[in-house]
């Protein structure tokens, strides 16, 4: 199996959609054994294969599967006999719902915090087309759309404030073990982590011993990788 995920520079992986894939990987016992190529913003010819350009990518055998949800149908409905990464097999509609709930409700606000800060993690040749897609995108400069991240970081934690009450009541998102709604709602978290040294997250948020457990999944694979201070 071969994985190809975006890379920053010193190799950083923080791309949520390929946290979701990775943890699920992880999660499967298959995240040893998938051999992985890192992709830069300036090397999108790698993706050509796959008939798109945006990581991440599984090739596995013959079968090439892009989409970070699509992905994780595949490794399930090939890897397992039983519900694993999905709380029910037959019924994934919890999963998706998170997984879009995080695209269009979580995204856009940790983007409008750690947006510019990604300028400085990412290969020195990708940073031109970095700022002048994203500030298209944003309709102002990185440094405008960061401004008011505290204000922003106040938006988010109201956005996640159904994260919150799921959590009351079981240790993750898929209950007494983690599932795809966990690695949805991570690959956002360390999408912040891995790029910014600003902490999405309040002090004393509940969600924050949540992130402390997921970093401790698969022998702490995600705690693993060098966060920017904060």
């Amino acid at each position: 199996m071969k994985f190809y995920d975006l890379s920053g520079s010193d190799n950083k992986r923080f791309s949520p959609f390929g946290w979701r894939v990775r943890m699920s990987l992880a999660h499967l016992g298959l995240e040893e054994h998938a051999q992985v190529e890192l992709v830069k913003f300036s090397q999108k010819d790698k993706l050509k294969f796959s008939g798109q350009e945006l990581v991440p990518v599984i090739q596995d055998n013959r079968v090439t599967i892009s989409d970070s949800w699509r992905i994780a149908e595949y490794l399930e409905n090939s890897y397992t006999s039983q519900p694993t990464l999905f709380i029910s097999l037959t019924n994934k509609a919890y999963e998706k719902f998170v997984a879009s709930w995080v695209d269009s409700q979580v995204h856009p606000l940790v983007a409008k915090c750690v947006v510019r800060d990604i300028l400085d993690v990412i290969d020195p040749n990708d940073r031109e087309y970095f700022r002048r897609s994203r500030e298209a995108r944003f309709g102002m400069s990185l440094e405008e759309i960061v401004a008011n991240r505290e204000e922003t970081r106040t938006s988010l934690k109201r956005r996640l404030f159904p994260v919150r009450k799921v959590l009351e009541l079981n240790p993750f998102l898929g209950g007494k073990s983690a599932s795809f709604a966990d690695y949805s709602v991570f690959g956002a978290i360390m999408w912040a982590r891995i790029t910014s040294s600003f902490d999405i997250l309040e002090e004393h948020d509940p969600i924050i011993d949540w992130r402390e457990r997921m970093l401790d999944l698969y022998n702490g694979l995600a705690r693993k990788e060098t966060a920017r201070e904060h």
